[in-house]
C-alpha cells in the first residue's frame, strides 16, 4: 500500500487488525507530499512509480491506494494496466457515508485535488442514495498532520474557517475524504459538534481488502506462520522521522523503516 505521507496509516492500522496473518509493506511517500495541491497528472505519475515499485520491488499480490488525491487522479489507469488487484478508499468510504445518514445531507472533506476531482460527487452518486452531498477542501489539514500537530489552537481555529460551510449546510454525517484526517478527528468532531457522525473510510478499505483478497483466493491461511503477517515500512523523505511519527501515530507495528530507492519502477 501507498500514500503521500502519514495519512495511510490509518489504514494499514485497520488491515493490521482485519488480517493479522498478511504480510504489508506501506511506502510514505514523504519526500514529495503533499500531493494534494499538487497537479493531478504529476500525482498520477507518482501514484503509478509506487505502485509498480511494490508489485514488481516488494512482490505485492495486491495494492492498496491509501491516498485519497491518489485515487481520484489515477486509480482507473492503475487498475488497467496493474496485474494485481487495486483496492481504492474513495468507494468504501462513499458507502460507508450514505449508510451512516439520517437526515440525507451528508459531507465531505478532502485535498483540493481530491474535492476538485469530484471524485467523491460521482462515487456518491454511484452509490444511488437519495443524499445531498456537501464538500469542501481543506488545504493545510495534512500538513499539520504531517509535522505531528494534531491538536492546539492553530488547528482548532483553521478548522472552523475551513469547516464553516459544512456547519451551515446542516449536515449530520460527514466524510474524513483525506486518509490523513482521523488524526485530526478530535478538533474536526469539536468544530461540527455532537449531532454530527465523523465517517472514516480506513476501517470499509480494510474490509473491501479482506473480500477482494478471499474472493480471489489470495488470503493467507489463519495460523500458517505463527508469528504472523510481516511488516515494511518504507519512504521517500527522512526514515528516522518517518519512523518516529509513524510510530506515534500507527503504534508499535512501526518500529523501523526503509529507504524507497530513487525512482521506483516503472513499466513499459
Amino acid at each position: 500500500m501507498f500514500d503521500s505521507g502519514f495519512g495511510g496509516l490509518t489504514v494499514a492500522r485497520a488491515l493490521i487488525d482485519l488480517l493479522p496473518d498478511e504480510d504489508l509493506v506501506y511506502v510514505g511517500d514523504t519526500g514529495r507530499y503533499p500531493y494534494g495541491s499538487k497537479p493531478l497528472d504529476d500525482v498520477r505519475g507518482y501514484a503509478r512509480e509506487l505502485a509498480w515499485s511494490l508489485v514488481d520491488d516488494y512482490g505485492a499480490k495486491a495494492v492498496v491506494v491509501a491516498c485519497n488525491t491518489a485515487t481520484a487522479a489515477g486509480l482507473d489507469e492503475l487498475r488497467a494496466e496493474l496485474p494485481v488487484p487495486v483496492i481504492d478508499v474513495i468507494e468504501p468510504g462513499a458507502r460507508s457515508l450514505v449508510t451512516t445518514t439520517r437526515t440525507g445531507r451528508v459531507g465531505v472533506i478532502g485535498t483540493v485535488g481530491t474535492i476538485s476531482s469530484g471524485a467523491y460527487l460521482h462515487a456518491v452518486a454511484r452509490t444511488g442514495a437519495p443524499v445531498h452531498l456537501a464538500s469542501a477542501a481543506c488545504p493545510g489539514f495534512v500538513e499539520f498532520v504531517e509535522r505531528g500537530r494534531t491538536t492546539g489552537d492553530e488547528v482548532t481555529v483553521l478548522a472552523e474557517r475551513l469547516l464553516a460551510p459544512l456547519r451551515d449546510a446542516g449536515v449530520d454525517a460527514l466524510l474524513l475524504g483525506c486518509t490523513h484526517y482521523p488524526f485530526l478527528a478530535r478538533t474536526i468532531s469539536d468544530v461540527m459538534g455532537p449531532e454530527v457522525t465523523l465517517v472514516s473510510s480506513a476501517d470499509e478499505t480494510a474490509f473491501a481488502a479482506h473480500t477482494v483478497l478471499n474472493d480471489l483466493g489470495l488470503l493467507r491461511p489463519p495460523g500458517e506462520r505463527p508469528e504472523g503477517g510481516r511488516h515494511r515500512w518504507v519512504s521517500s523523505g527522512d526514515i528516522e522521522w518517518f519512523r518516529m511519527l509513524g510510530g506515534r501515530l500507527l503504534g508499535p507495528e512501526l518500529d523501523t523503516t526503509e529507504p524507497w530507492r530513487d525512482g521506483g519502477t516503472v513499466a513499459p
